[in-house]
């Protein structure tokens, strides 16, 4: 139990390392499209950052084997899912994204969950199923393959409509969450083959089995839309709700294709079952979209201007000579200095300038 916990935190690492690193790479690449496949994997290859960070997910998918070995499906994923709280960490520290206060309260959620499924995991000895029945697995992967797709190409059609909200990244996320849900299953597939002491039997199950073609649907489709998603959208949003997605994904598809038997015990049952619905909350708490910075701004621009105008026409009242004073007749009174107002502080002059009129525009002869 332990060794399966540990390599789940070092796939946690390896996966969260890996996206930063390729969202850092992709920054300098010029924009990529999802319907020009060949081209995009042609500027990746073309980045030694991006090859960096693919072979740290890489090396998070042989972790992953180790995992689905020793440990029950649904508690592999609740622990995969403890990998949002590196990755938000690292965006924050090597991408400049700024978490937000839903994101925050998402990472402590995630800590509690990881003590649960910890603890449902201790002195346990469950089944763990290796295989499931082909024609039930191809059932459960082969709508959720063409669900996924036809979630992105959505999403793509709205990104292009005029007039829209600046999408924070979510239906992209829940889009490759079913891809990578489905390699899931297919990873958990091939670690239930592999038999280190018969490396040719384990090649000949391989080859007869689904498992390497859906692997090679997933990676190849899941990589040209992930890469097209983390270059538009920030990492810290679209990799925990890809993250919540394949979870929720692969624990009930998996448990019902794998077979494998929840712990009988009430506390423990309990314990795993609280932990993985805590995990899914997180999907709920994420912000939908990205705060409009444009429409905030011409907002506080605006309202400056009018505070602006309203200041200076009190300043114009209170200097204004009172009708009913009596005059100044001093014999060397002459005409005062009026000091100019100084802006209010913090406002630069332009702001206290009243907004031009039409109708104080010179003619035209």
């Amino acid at each position: 139990m332990l060794w399966g916990v540990a390599a789940a935190l070092l796939a946690n690492l390896l996966f969260s390392a890996g996206f930063v690193i390729e969202k850092r790479a992709l920054s300098t690449l010029p924009p990529l499209s999802a319907g020009h496949p060949w081209r995009l994997v042609v500027h990746l290859l073309r980045s030694p950052l991006w090859i960096a960070g693919a072979a740290s997910l890489l090396l998070g998918f042989a972790a992953q084997l180790a995992v689905y070995r020793t440990l029950p499906l649904v508690a592999a994923q609740g622990l995969f899912v403890t990998g949002l709280v590196m990755l938000l960490l690292l965006s924050t520290l090597f991408l400049g994204e700024r978490s937000s206060g839903r994101e925050r309260q998402g990472m402590l959620a995630i800590l509690a969950a990881l003590l649960m499924i910890v603890f449902s995991l201790h002195d346990s000895s469950e089944t763990i199923s290796k295989l499931a029945p082909v024609p039930l697995l191809l059932v459960i992967c082969l709508p959720s393959l063409a669900l996924g797709l036809g979630l992105f190409l959505s999403a793509e059609r709205r990104s292009r409509r005029r007039h829209r909200l600046p999408t924070a990244g979510v239906p992209y996320g829940v889009a490759v969450g079913f891809l990578y849900g489905v390699s899931s299953l297919a990873i958990k597939g091939v670690a239930g083959l592999l038999d280190l002491g018969d490396p040719g039997g384990t090649l000949v199950a391989l080859l007869t089995s689904p498992y390497p073609y859906l692997l090679l649907f997933t990676g190849t489709t899941g990589l040209v839309l992930s890469q097209t998603a983390l270059q538009r959208c920030r990492a810290s949003l679209v990799v925990p709700v890809c993250t919540t997605v394949n979870f929720l994904y692969a624990t009930v598809s998996g448990t019902v294709a794998f077979a494998e038997p929840l712990p009988e015990e009430p506390l423990r049952l309990a314990l795993r079952l609280g932990g993985a619905a805590l995990a899914v909350c997180v999907l709920v708490m994420l912000p939908r979209h990205e705060p409009d910075t444009e429409q905030t701004t011409a907002t506080g621009t605006a309202t400056g201007t009018a505070m602006g105008t309203a200041t200076d026409a009190a300043q114009d009242a209170a200097q204004a000579p009172d009708p009913d004073a009596e005059p100044d007749t001093a014999p060397d009174a002459g005409p005062k200095p009026v000091p100019k107002a100084l802006p209010p502080a913090g406002r630069p002059l332009s702001a206290t300038l009243p907004p031009a009129r039409p109708e104080d525009a010179p003619e035209r002869q």
